[in-house]
């Protein structure tokens, strides 16, 4: 295990290699930023082509995770991980535990949770190496799949939106596009069918379009995301893996809102002028999908499902003012949110050249 150069020239903390041979580990995690508290953020397990992909995509997880426990008023710094590999074919119980060591090694500078390619089952396993891993099940003293809160967050971000954007927070007769609706996006689907929204949706897994429309058969299903794009849609919902808007993509949307639970929907720094410039509001990502943060977070005290539920609604009054801010300064509502997570790690780490006495 070695500490990356990475990590300095990135602005993160630190960024710690993980490898063990017996296992075939190959795991990264990145911690940037405990100014507010321990590092929390999931652990990706993806077959990335190589290391690099890998660095980049932890290092930009993790500072987003910094930004989102910041914005969502929780006493939590950012983190993330990610384990190289197939999980279909490489997770094992051995791997995991393997892992999970590495975390406890840390001492609690970072605490794991889910996150694409882990589940509740695999934190389970993790934690019996580490003190420092959330999203466990119920069984195991946990707060279960997080997805759902995550969900209802962006829900709440999107209620937000539409009524900055026209002045009701209802969307009932809206028309949404989600792409991706595997375990976040069709629980966000089943909150805009009972909300009363029309639902566009594309996924690249059939068996995920299928288990919707079995539960939801007025949705609407296109081939691709080009197509769900350049459909009349009023909301566009990004929710499968990031990158999905970059100058071209922002060139055909045609719609209005962009809010959804994709990490990192940004493909570049200056997409998000494209979209102000363009009089699209875009929903910071780390904003509204903090839902499943706060979960996991609200475990690490005690889990209390209503007072999780709570906080996670309150995500509306936030992207409220993160919009609100936005407007008065004239920025993009990503430069606004920046601002205001900023403002709170600064504001919150100063306190600490104050002695107290434990």
């Amino acid at each position: 295990m070695t500490d990356g150069v990475f990590g300095r020239e990135s602005g993160h903390e630190q960024v710690v290699h993980c490898h063990d041979r017996a296992t075939g580990l190959k795991a990264i995690i990145a911690v940037y930023s405990t100014a507010l508290g321990p590092a929390l953020g999931g652990t990706r397990f993806y077959p990335y082509p190589d290391e690099h992909s890998a660095l980049d995509d932890v290092l930009a997880l993790s500072k987003g995770m910094a930004y989102k426990n910041a914005l969502a008023g929780l006493d939590l710094g950012g983190g993330k991980a990610v384990i190289i590999g197939d999980p279909a074919t490489a997770k094992s119980e051995a791997l995991l535990r393997a892992y999970g060591r590495f975390v406890q090694s840390l001492g609690g500078r970072y605490i794991t949770a889910c996150d694409v390619g882990t589940y509740v089952p695999d934190m389970d396993v993790i934690a019996r190496e580490t003190s420092f891993a959330t999203g466990r099940s119920r069984e195991e003293g946990g707060a279960g799949d997080s997805s759902e809160l995550t969900a209802f967050g962006v829900y709440q971000g999107m209620r937000a939106s539409a009524e900055h954007t026209w002045g009701s927070p209802e969307l009932k007769g809206r028309r949404v596009g989600v792409e991706g609706v595997g375990k976040v996006g069709r629980l966000l689907v089943g909150h805009l069918v009972e909300a009363g929204a029309e639902i566009v949706l594309t996924d690249v897994d059939e068996r995920a379009v299928d288990r919707v429309r079995a539960v939801h058969p007025s949705v609407e299903v296109v081939d691709d995301t080009a197509t769900l794009l350049a459909s009349d849609v009023d909301i566009f919902a990004p929710c499968a893996l990031g990158g999905v808007l970059d100058d071209d993509t922002v060139d055909v949307l045609r719609a209005k809102v962009v809010c959804g639970a994709a990490n990192n929907q940004l493909a570049h720094a200056g997409v998000e002028k494209l979209l102000h410039d363009r009089g699209v509001l875009f929903a910071p990502d780390y904003l509204v999908n903090a839902g499943g943060t706060i979960q996991v977070s609200d475990e690490l005290r005690g889990f209390d499902p209503d007072r999780a539920r709570l906080r996670a609604t309150s995500l509306y009054d936030t992207a409220k003012a993160v919009f609100a801010l936005a407007d008065e300064e004239g920025v993009p509502p990503v430069t606004a949110a920046d601002r205001l997570a900023e403002r709170r790690m600064s504001e919150v780490s100063n306190l600490r050249s104050i002695l107290t006495l434990r």
